[in-house]
């Protein structure tokens, strides 16, 4: 089962993501009327976890038990060669401009940067949510088959309501502790250590079984998808003191999830068009590869091969990069992607059959 119009959703998020790492230098992202959106657009990052976990159900909800091993190299299928083409062309770059660690390197390779103090935005800025999502995928067939599978809805949502609200308010008292340091780990490690982040998972999880046993009830849900959205800007407007990069803001993300799902009318059929659907495929590599793009194309090279300030000519810049990152991600989908996504998925299959057959 695929929800199609969730998949261009991933595409405005991880437009956002670029606008708060790389627009902040223009008058059209950080004017009085629009800066509050484009200064948390990172809360996009959560949107993506609650995302995946909303979506891992919808994909395994048929199956009795996940075989692990086939379930990996799927998960790898799906992630990997993009991610692994970020990490060779940062390489390059790192080895032309005599700047490479090899143990920042190594970290990336085997994405575990997030676990280590002080290291979880080296090498690739953003992969640091691939190592993060690869927890995830570990700990999901032990989910899955241990609790999703043997029981139902009911008795998983407080556990799970209780597991967020306790995340919420550790993360939030080390946050605002200004002096805080727990097993070698500071604040800026819990921002982005993966078992901070397993929260908004499992509430994607609670809301991937909620819209399985809801999913016959489609509706026209257009105006509370407005008004939801509108509760979104909002909170990013007036956010009270409270930090939204670890999944507070599930009380919103999740029912913007459900409701789109479960919409059938203006929003889904407009988000469903083939385009919009592209865009939404290719979202994954806007995110993984923004930094490469804009590394590449410095402001430096702009300058002394088009003649391009980096003041005067800022948002032309940020538009041409875009339109390039943009166009880099539709290649890797169209060429590397999903060639080997399908290579590796074809094997698993004829493993399946011939297990059948014997």
């Amino acid at each position: 089962m695929r929800i199609e119009q969730l998949t261009f959703t991933r595409f405005l998020a991880a437009l956002l993501i670029v606008v708060f790492h790389f627009g902040s230098g223009s008058i059209h992202f950080t004017n009085p009327y629009t800066q509050f959106i484009f200064k948390q657009a990172n809360v996009g990052v959560s949107y993506f976890f609650m995302l995946s976990g909303f979506v891992m159900i919808i994909a395994y909800h048929k199956k009795i038990k996940i075989d692990f091993v086939d379930y990996i190299r799927n998960r790898f299928a799906r992630i990997y060669p993009v991610y692994l083409l970020a990490i060779f062309l940062l390489f390059i770059l790192s080895v032309v401009s005599k700047n490479l660690d090899v143990s920042n390197f190594f970290l990336n390779i085997f994405m575990i940067q997030a676990w280590i103090p002080g290291k979880a935005l080296v090498f690739n800025v953003a992969a640091w949510s691939l190592a993060v999502e690869l927890f995830f995928y570990m700990v999901f067939p032990f989910l899955f088959n241990h609790f999703y599978s043997k029981f139902k809805l009911k008795k998983l949502i407080i556990p799970i309501i209780l597991f967020w609200i306790v995340s919420q308010i550790i993360f939030h008292y080390v946050v605002y502790q200004d002096d805080f340091l727990g097993w070698f780990y500071d604040k800026e490690d819990i921002m982005y250590h993966p078992v901070f982040h397993l929260n908004e998972f499992l509430v994607g999880n609670l809301a991937g079984l909620f819209f399985i046993k809801k999913s016959k009830y489609l509706k026209n849900y257009d105006w509370h998808i407005i008004g939801v959205i509108t509760m979104v800007l909002l909170a990013l407007k007036y956010p009270i003191g409270l930090n939204f990069h670890n999944g507070f803001l599930a009380i919103l993300f999740i029912p913007l999830i459900l409701l789109l799902s479960l919409n059938k009318v203006a929003i889904t059929q407009l988000f469903n068009k083939k385009i919009f659907m592209f865009l939404g495929e290719i979202s994954f590599g806007i995110y993984i590869l923004q930094f490469i793009v804009w590394q590449y194309i410095s402001d430096y090279r702009l300058n002394k091969y088009l003649g391009l300030d980096k003041v005067e000519d800022f948002v032309f810049c940020f538009f041409l990069r875009l339109f390039i990152l943009i166009g880099l991600s539709a290649f890797s989908y169209l060429y590397i992607e999903t060639p080997i996504r399908n290579k590796i998925r074809g094997t698993i299959n004829a493993k399946s059959l011939n297990k059948q057959n014997v």
